[in-house]
């Protein structure tokens, strides 16, 4: 018996995936090497609630703006599906829509962009800008046309409309740029609004006034938001539930309050410590992740975020490009490395620049190699990585590292939160469950 469908659901994807090709080079294409693929979007799974606000948050290049991209129809899935579901009835996926259908989609989704001095024409005045969505999908023209411009620009408070009718987009400041902007996006009456970083772009004094403009809309229009951001402090301010983005994958999703207060997944913890402090004399542990974001095109092995990770465990993905990391860094750090002899024992590092479980290191000395790991773990015996060392064997004359296998966790229930970090997970493979303060499980309780 075929399910019915959820009416306080408007978007849904499923394991959606947006991946991009990398133009190889002419010397690539002749050997025959194959281009690589950026993940920008990897296995999402989400649900758009109608009426809410949903915060997409997390740093350049996580994939936040490729996944609302998605939703428009902008973006092309290469896998999974993305529907829509629409109050008039019926279901689309979106995936599949093309030509006149995915052009009648735009009437119900609409995106506000980063930009507004990009988003606007230069050459149209703002009357035309705003109107020109219902002359592209025939619906309005004349008298109803401008009627319907000008009700849209006294929701935004463009008010008297009489002095911006007939601007420009460069009269406008970039305050009243955005809310042109919003009123071209309003104007077709959409249920859902893309919001792609709307206020990143503006002065700090006017952002809260169309944050507020936005929810006033959201109240008098029935709309509901996917508003992407990597600012916290609007998404706390905004959003009716958060999701967490890093390199192209959700790590964690839940109410707003909750994920506030109670962050689980580490990536969420350090997001929140890097909130600046407004108090000069109050000062705030940091914690940052350690390393750089790493490449999308070869994410890493299991959790994405282990390499940076303050609590990773041996199950987390350690792999032989992470060796290579640390030792680059124990020579750039510690100041009693012989950089010079220990690179030359070790050997050529290039070799650990493929995701793979075991790493054979170069040096031709198998005994003195392993004297230099001994001396980095030594160095740093706390490092997680050397938990996720299954062995370190000579084979072939050379000396060998292998990781323990991996686990990639999916999106679990926590306290009414999912998070997708091996220490909230079923398998019992897996850490327990660490306890709420207060509740049984937590240590000292």
């Amino acid at each position: 018996m075929p399910t019915k469908p959820d009416p306080g659901l408007v978007a849904e994807a499923r394991d959606l995936s947006v991946h991009f090709q990398l133009q190889g080079g002419a010397l690539s294409r002749l050997l025959g090497i194959g281009a690589r693929r950026v993940k920008a979007v990897d296995g999402v799974d989400v649900q758009l609630r109608r009426g809410e606000v949903l915060g997409v948050v997390g740093e350049s290049g996580s994939g936040k703006t490729t996944l609302g991209r998605a939703l428009l129809g902008l973006a092309p899935a290469t896998g999974g599906t993305l529907t829509y579901h629409p109050t008039s009835g019926g279901t689309q996926e979106i995936t599949r829509l093309k030509g006149a259908e995915l052009r009648r989609l735009r009437t119900d989704v609409q995106m506000v962009f980063q930009d507004p001095s990009a988003a606007l024409n230069p050459s149209m005045t703002i009357e035309e800008g705003v109107g020109h969505p219902l002359v592209i999908h025939g619906i309005a023209s004349g008298e109803d046309l401008h009627r319907r411009v000008v009700a849209a620009l006294e929701r935004v408070g463009l008010a008297p409309v009489e002095r911006f009718l007939s601007k420009y987009p460069s009269d406008l400041s970039g305050g009243q740029k955005q809310r042109a902007v919003i009123a071209r996006a309003i104007i077709l009456e959409p249920e859902v609004l893309v919001a792609d970083e709307p206020v990143s772009m503006l002065d700090m004094s006017v952002r809260a006034k169309i944050l507020q403009l936005m929810l006033d809309l959201k109240n008098d229009l029935g709309l509901t938001y996917l508003y992407i951001t990597h600012d916290l402090a609007s998404a706390k301010y905004f959003c009716d539930r958060v999701a967490i983005m890093y390199l192209g994958r959700i790590v964690e999703i839940g109410p707003t309050k909750e994920i506030f207060a109670h962050p689980r997944h580490p990536y969420t913890q350090a997001l929140l410590k890097a909130i600046p402090e407004p108090d000069p004399d109050r000062m705030v542990p940091r914690d940052l992740p350690r390393g750089e974001i790493p490449d999308a095109a070869e994410p890493p092995l299991g959790c994405s975020f282990h390499p940076r990770c303050p609590v990773a465990t041996p199950v987390c993905g350690w792999e032989q490009r992470d060796l290579k990391a640390l030792l680059e860094e124990h020579w750039v750090r510690d100041e009693t490395a012989d950089y010079e002899a220990e690179r030359a024992t070790v050997g050529d590092l290039n070799g650990l620049d493929r995701p793979r479980t075991t790493a054979r290191l170069a040096g031709k000395d198998p005994a003195a190699v392993r004297a230099v790991l001994d001396r980095v773990r030594a160095a740093d015996p706390e490092e997680p990585l050397w938990g996720g060392v299954r062995a370190v064997e000579e084979r072939h004359g050379h000396l060998e590292v292998d990781f323990v296998d991996g686990v990639d966790p999916p999106l679990r229930a926590s306290h009414g939160v999912e998070v997708a970090c091996v220490h909230y997970g079923a398998d019992p493979e897996w850490p327990a469950e660490p306890g709420e303060p207060g509740e049984p499980g937590e240590p000292g309780s």
